[in-house]
């Protein structure tokens, strides 16, 4: 075997040809295009509200030139610090027409985090939500370089509002803020001229989560954005007649790229619904028939166990992915028991604008028989995926290493940090840091992150192994496995469960249902049982603030 990167060429026959031809240069062009094609379909539906690809463009365009009469041009960092809403769709497409660099930030994020990502990006105006304004935003801009603050609220775009989210929300635009939904009056019918927008020019600076260090600023480029929309519509098979359910946060690369740039570039219908509440997504999947989705494996978990949610819900989701976090085979399985659909999974970062591996729609991912893994795939168009060991040399089949990952999709580098790109992308191979291991077929694992691995008395213990059988418990929702320290074996194994609603499990019952299915090294020494998981906005389980409690 020649590159242990590309065998999986040999013997998928399932229809994906290995390259990709580009589309359109940058996501500008793709969007003028897809308003000479479909000008009238509907572009985003919000709750009661639609926008058909003509309003929408017509909106943005205003909007660009409202920006650009406030001193918004090519280049400029401009903060978008909204949920779920027509808004986040607007702004970027205004802001692409003029050149601009959106800096997507975390709505969860409050004043500390907020002022981290403004001043390393350099932004100079800021458009968020009038809450958070209110709330966060005020006290950082006068700090920043900030100048220009545009607000607007999730009441707009839509004229019923859903009791279980936005029944107390209030319009309260600040002194020394502009209204975005008064710009739009005041600028409509006017339309920024066409601007060149190149593939190398950055689209968007989508933030690393700060695990490893301070967050950093992935350059996601227009031609990164591109090319991984055009791969969710042909790997996944997403057409113009699909319906995408927007459940991963926008700020997110997932919902970035995998909701709204698939939507844009098709273009198709895009349902949002302000922010994740299962019985709220759910309507809304049957509303308006929603077909595809990617989120979190969290999601697809509270649907599963929200009481109110039934298979006539989600019955049209037929073409459901899940990343950003591992996957129990026993969570799928659950899954399409009950709803009937199966999950797929894919991988990717930030630094891959979304996927670079990814189970195609008709397959199935395998489970490796002796760690219970479920596959992430196999690369996508032009992409090469690489298990390298400690000199950087690839290692054979079934060997564990680190994943690093080169094609058309992979960030260019971080913002104005040029040391952390070499680390990161030394001849722009990205070296994710994520720990796994591809089989004879091509297919691939993850294990872990590398400092997630536990060594309890010189054995080795990757905490997805032991979830994964956790997560077989009947009574067990959530889980997840963490290193402690212990006088006698330096680390040992401790598990932090919630519970599914009405089931009921104690501590010692948990640990003996983990000690028949492991290794006596790998099983959890201790059990505790919370209510929720700590996690990111993006589904993703925080496993420092686990490590924290455990020594508080």
């Amino acid at each position: 075997m020649d590159d242990p990167a590309r065998p999986w060429l040999a013997r998928y026959d399932a229809g994906q040809p290995p390259g990709l031809k580009l589309a359109y240069p940058s996501m500008v062009h793709a969007w003028r295009d897809a308003v000479r094609r479909a000008p009238d379909r509907t572009a985003i539906a919000y709750f009661d509200g639609a926008l058909t690809v003509r309003e929408l463009d017509a909106l943005s365009g205003a909007f660009a030139v409202a920006l650009a009469d406030r001193g918004v041009g090519r280049g400029d960092r401009v903060g978008v610090y909204l949920q779920n809403d027509p808004q986040y769709v607007i702004t970027l497409l205004a802001l692409w027409r003029l050149g601009a660099i959106a800096v997507a930030i975390n709505p969860m994020y409050r004043h500390r985090e907020l002022a981290t990502l403004l001043t390393d990006s350099g932004a100079t105006a800021l458009v968020c939500l009038e809450s958070l304004y209110a709330d966060v935003a005020a006290e950082v801009v006068p700090g920043t370089a900030v100048g220009l603050v545009i607000t607007t609220s999730e009441l707009d775009h839509q004229s019923r509002d859903d009791p279980r989210l936005l029944a107390g929300v209030r319009r309260a635009r600040a002194a020394g803020t502009e209204d975005l939904a008064g710009l739009l009056t005041g600028y409509a019918g006017r339309t920024p001229p066409d601007l060149e927008v190149h593939g190398d020019d950055v689209a968007v600076l989508t933030y690393t989560s700060g695990t490893t260090g301070p967050p950093k600023g992935a350059m996601n480029t227009h031609r990164n954005m591109v090319f991984n929309a055009q791969s969710y519509r042909e790997w996944i098979g997403v057409g113009e007649d699909d319906v995408v359910l927007g459940v991963a946060p926008l700020f997110h690369i997932t919902g970035l790229v995998g909701h709204i740039a698939l939507a844009l570039l098709n273009p198709c219908t895009l349902v949002l619904a302000h922010r994740f509440e299962p019985g709220v997504v759910a309507d809304a999947v049957r509303e308006h028939r929603a077909t595809f989705t990617v989120g979190a494996i969290t999601v697809f978990i509270a649907l599963l166990n929200a009481p109110d949610v039934t298979p006539d819900h989600l019955a049209t989701l037929t073409k459901i992915y899940s990343g950003g976090a591992p996957i129990p085979p026993a969570t799928v399985e659950a899954f399409e028991e009950w709803f009937g659909h199966y999950i797929h999974n894919i991988y990717g970062l930030t630094e891959t604008t979304s996927p670079a591996l990814g189970v195609p729609l008709h397959a199935r991912a395998p489970v490796d028989k002796a760690s219970g893994a479920l596959s992430a795939g196999v690369p996508i168009y032009d992409t090469v995926v690489r298990i390298a060991g400690p000199d950087g040399a690839p290692l054979p089949p079934g060997e564990i290493g680190e994943l690093v990952i080169e094609g058309p999709q992979v960030v260019p580098g971080y913002w104005r940090k040029p040391e952390e790109t070499a680390n990161a992308l030394p001849g722009g191979r990205l070296h994710t840091g994520d720990v796994g291991y591809m089989d004879a077929s091509g297919w691939f694992y993850l294990v872990d992150r590398k400092k997630d691995q536990i060594n309890a008395a010189g054995y080795k213990v990757w905490p997805r192994e032991v979830e994964d059988v956790l997560y077989e418990h009947p009574a067990v929702r959530e889980a997840a496995v963490i290193g402690v320290p212990d006088a006698y074996r330096g680390e040992t194994v401790k598990a932090y469960v919630s519970l599914k609603p009405g089931a009921t499990a104690a501590e010692p019952e948990l640990i003996a249902f983990a000690r028949e299915r492991l290794a006596a090294y790998k099983y959890p020494r201790a059990v505790e049982i919370i209510d929720e998981l700590p996690k990111t906005v993006t589904g993703k389980i925080l496993r420092r603030e686990l490590r924290a409690r455990a020594v508080t």
